[in-house]
C-alpha cells in the first residue's frame, strides 16, 4: 500500500526586505520541501489582502514593517494563521512573546534555528489539514447581492495584544466577549485584553452553536456554563466558568431556551 505523503505546509512571507525574503526563500526550499511559499509580502496591507485569498498555514512575519507594525497587521485580522516571527529584535520579541507563542527567529536566520521553528509549526498543525477551497468561478455571485459573511470555527485562532505580552488564542477556549466603549473585552483563563471591534463585528462571525448573545454588553462562550437560575421579570442568571455570573436578558432568555432545549 502506498502511503501519501503529509500535504504541504502552505506558507507566506511578509518581509519588508528584498534580500531577507530571497534569503529565507533558499533556506526553505533547500532543506524544508514540504513547506510550499505560496506568496511573498513586503508591507502589511499588501499581507492583508493576500491572507484571505491564499489562505496559508503559516506567516512567516517580520515585526518592522513600513508603515504598519506586524502585530498590528496581526490584530486586524479575524483569524491569524500561524505565525513565526523573524525579527533582528532579541529583547522586544522576548518580552512580547514570553505567553503563547508559536516561536519567533532572529535575524540573521540560522538554518539549525529555521529548523527548530518549523519542527514547532508541524506539531501545532492538525494531523491533516486541508487544502484551501478553490477560488469560485466568475460570475458566480448574484448580481447586488452580498457576499455571505465568513464566519470563524471553533479552532480558529486570534491574536490579542495586551501590553507587551501577544496571545495566539483558539476561538474555543475565550470565554465571554464584552463590550466597553468602543472597545470590546476578551475573558480567557487569567487575561482580559481589550480589542478594537464592536461587538457586532464579532457577533456576525462568531459561530453561533458556541457563542451567545447574552444581553446588549456580553456574548457568552455556551460551553462555559455550569448553572442557570431564574431571575428578575423572566430573564435568567447564569453561573459560569472561573467563578462569574453573567446576566441573560428577558428578551433573550427566550432564544436562550429555545436554542438549548431538546
Amino acid at each position: 500500500m502506498t502511503i501519501s505523503p503529509p500535504p504541504a505546509i502552505r506558507a507566506l512571507l511578509v518581509e519588508d526586505e528584498y534580500l531577507a525574503r530571497q534569503e529565507l526563500r533558499y533556506l526553505l526550499q533547500e532543506a524544508h520541501p514540504e513547506i510550499e511559499i505560496v506568496g511573498e509580502a513586503a508591507d502589511a496591507d499588501t499581507a492583508r489582502r493576500l491572507i484571505p485569498e491564499l489562505r496559508p498555514d503559516l506567516l512567516l512575519l517580520d515585526i518592522s514593517l513600513p508603515g504598519e507594525t506586524g502585530f498590528e497587521l496581526l490584530e486586524s485580522l479575524d483569524q491569524v494563521p500561524l505565525v513565526v516571527f523573524v525579527t533582528a529584535y532579541d529583547q522586544y520579541a522576548t518580552r512580547a512573546f514570553q505567553v503563547s507563542a508559536l516561536d519567533y527567529v532572529l535575524k540573521p536566520v540560522h538554518p539549525e534555528r529555521l529548523a527548530q521553528a518549523l519542527a514547532r509549526v508541524r506539531l501545532s498543525l492538525p494531523q491533516a489539514h486541508t487544502a484551501p477551497p478553490e477560488p469560485e468561478e466568475p460570475g458566480t455571485d448574484q448580481p447586488g447581492t452580498t457576499p455571505a459573511i465568513q464566519r470563524l470555527t471553533p479552532q480558529s485562532q486570534v491574536f490579542l495584544k495586551d501590553g507587551d505580552q501577544c496571545h495566539f488564542v483558539r476561538l474555543a477556549d475565550i470565554d465571554l466577549f464584552e463590550a466597553v466603549g468602543n472597545y470590546v473585552r476578551v475573558y480567557f483563563g487569567s487575561h482580559s485584553p481589550l480589542l478594537h471591534k464592536s461587538l457586532q463585528q464579532l457577533e456576525d462571525k462568531l459561530p453561533p452553536d458556541l457563542f451567545f448573545r447574552v444581553n446588549r454588553q456580553q456574548i457568552l462562550n455556551l460551553t462555559t456554563i455550569e448553572q442557570v437560575h431564574a431571575y428578575y421579570k423572566g430573564g435568567l442568571l447564569l453561573e459560569v466558568r472561573g467563578g462569574r455570573r453573567v446576566d441573560v436578558s428577558t428578551r433573550q432568555a427566550v432564544r436562550f431556551k429555545e436554542l438549548l432545549s431538546l
